[in-house]
């Protein structure tokens, strides 16, 4: 697996050499593209809007819009907007895991140190174990700042990327529904079904199995197999009254289970 990212865990004075690998990898189904009139491949070109041409990858350079002039910028000057953030990963706190929302957490990568950095990856990784802590440190990837926890995963460090907190929306934009007055018994049957549901989280049981049943669609398809359309089944009460409606979830939820 080739690393997405090099350079270091700033750990105080101790520097921690590091390589940063993907965690993470799709499941869905790669699918293609295609011209719906003759099925071929549809390309993506790169091309310039003078001239209409397409321009070659290495030919392309970054460029900033200021005074209606293009200020053009080499990874050496992204580099040195921020020379530190671009090769370390520097931890400024230490916090517990669950004061942070699940709103800002966003990807997920696997931390392994350097032959030479073994020693201090390796305490760090007790220490967080030990205090039950995770990191929170900034640093520079792909030319854009992110903010990260660093936090232990069996044997190894996780990074986990984490959003900043303007980057969430205000809850005030969105029309939320005024407080309803509930009847006690609904209240009740409700914590009662969340109770009879509830469990300890494997996340090993729950499975992609759309992306399964695509694959088994296109073979059928493939062979010139007739596909019927799914008809959707009803699996709630028809009627509108919470309460018969949370009885029927209950009855249904000990059926099954009997």
């Amino acid at each position: 697996m080739k690393p997405l990212w090099t350079g270091a865990i700033g750990f105080g004075l101790v520097n921690i050499p590091v390589k940063l690998f993907s965690a993470t990898q799709g499941s869905e189904l790669d699918l293609d593209m295609l011209d719906k009139k003759d099925h071929a491949a549809i390309r993506f070109m790169r091309v310039n809007e003078k001239t209409g041409k397409e321009v070659k990858w290495e030919n392309i350079v970054k460029g900033y819009m200021l005074n209606n002039n293009y200020v053009i910028l080499n990874e050496k000057d992204f580099e040195s907007a921020a020379a530190v953030k671009t090769k370390t990963i520097e931890i400024s706190d230490f916090v517990s895991q669950e004061e942070i929302d699940s709103i800002y957490y966003e990807t997920p990568y696997y931390l392994l140190p350097e032959k030479s950095g073994v020693r201090a990856y390796t305490l760090l990784r007790e220490a967080l174990q030990k205090t039950k802590k995770v990191g929170i440190a900034s640093f520079v990837m792909r030319n854009k700042e992110a903010l990260a926890i660093l936090k232990v995963s069996g044997n190894v460090i996780i990074l986990n990327k984490i959003r900043f907190h303007q980057e969430i929306r205000d809850t005030e934009e969105l029309s939320i529904p005024a407080k309803t007055t509930l009847k006690p018994g609904e209240l009740k049957m409700a914590v009662s079904l969340i109770n009879q549901l509830s469990g300890k989280f494997n996340v090993t049981k729950y499975k992609d199995t759309y992306s399964a049943q695509l694959l088994k669609l296109i073979k059928a398809k493939s062979k010139g197999n007739k596909i019927d359309a799914p008809h959707l089944k009803v699996v709630y009460s028809k009627t509108k009254d919470l309460m018969d409606q949370l009885k029927a979830s209950l009855e249904t939820k000990r059926k099954k289970a009997s």
